[in-house]
């Protein structure tokens, strides 16, 4: 090929680039036209579906497109994230997820995406806890007397989760840990299932996201007996954590955050995480978080990136510590 074809071929090329370049940010300055989905990895009503349908809603009043949720419930999560990691980067796929998503990569053999390569972080939106709730025939009202029972019934007291891998298994493994009780996991497609489970008396006890403790709790349907964060949960002021109450230094927090497609174009991104801000900022919004025991974050994607970073090392230093294993 002579100097004068290769130099049309680079021509040719370069335009087509620039031509593509155009047409993604073409595609973003005219983002959102249509519905977007937000899946949810996991079954109807629990802390993380509640968390999504309070963002989902308010982003539908603020980008003027419909934002749907959709739950795709198994594996422990990796069913509705790997939809979202093989998706159309085009910033109408968005995951709205909790630890489970850090969790996962050291306790699961097989994943079938990469966590951080596959996917884009957009903003933390809250961060949480959890309470350790149980079916109000539990003869106990204390840690101190639910550990008792749970020494003199070895192997007899069970307790739900979100599913296996869910912070709220880790939870239990830690605790039986760090307890000396042996306890029986019962693993759910959801915190929403399971929490529906012990209202029912089918299982005993479960670490409860607040979101979805908070007003069983009120009702008189589930018993508080303790909180899992380093302090007390203002909604709860009665309740003490974990911690002080007999099992020092155990602290398991909770997050829920939105990410899309690795890929989405930055224009998107930026987009979604100054609507998501401003959504955690608003006062409603703060006082709905509030009450549902969740304090507002609205991280920029940077910062929920290096966040994720942190709390993949975290979970796999407790899950080495703990020994879990994929039921």
């Amino acid at each position: 090929m002579g100097a004068h074809s290769k130099r049309w071929v680079a021509v040719a090329f370069g335009c087509g680039l620039w031509s593509l370049a155009n047409a993604s940010a073409a595609s973003a300055q005219g983002y959102p036209n249509r519905a977007i989905r937000m899946v949810v990895p996991f079954a109807p009503g629990g802390g993380t579906d509640t968390n999504a349908r309070i963002v989902s809603q308010k982003l539908t009043e603020q980008l003027g497109v419909p934002v749907v949720v959709d739950n795709r419930p198994g594996a422990g999560s990796m069913l509705g994230t790997e939809i979202v990691a093989k998706a159309a980067p085009d910033g109408y796929t968005l995951l709205n997820v909790s630890p489970e998503l850090t969790i996962n990569p050291s306790l699961q053999p097989k994943i079938p995406y990469d966590a951080l390569k596959d996917l884009a972080p957009v903003s933390q939106t809250v961060s949480s806890q959890y309470v350790l709730s149980t079916h109000p025939s539990v003869p106990v009202k204390s840690l101190k007397e639910f550990i008792a029972l749970a020494k003199a019934r070895p192997g007899q007291l069970n307790y739900g989760s979100s599913g296996v891998g869910s912070a709220n298994h880790l939870a239990g493994v830690l605790f039986q840990g760090m307890t000396g009780t042996k306890l029986v996991h019962i693993p759910f497609k959801g915190a929403g299932p399971a929490t529906i489970a012990l209202m029912g008396g089918e299982i005993d006890f479960m670490f409860s996201s607040t979101t979805a403790a908070v007003a069983q709790v009120k009702l008189g349907r589930l018993r508080a007996i303790a909180v899992t964060g380093p302090k007390r949960f203002s909604e709860m002021p009665d309740i003490p954590t974990v911690s002080e109450a007999g099992v020092p230094g155990f602290v398991i927090t909770g997050w829920f955050g939105v990410l899309a497609p690795a890929g989405t174009p930055r224009e998107i991104i930026n987009t979604l995480g100054a609507e998501i801000v401003k959504i955690v900022q608003n006062p409603a919004i703060q006082q709905r978080f509030a009450s549902l025991g969740t304090v507002p974050v609205g991280s920029s994607p940077e910062e929920f990136a290096a966040f994720l970073r942190a709390e993949i090392e975290k979970w796999s230093r407790v899950v080495k510590a703990s020994g879990a294993r994929p039921d």
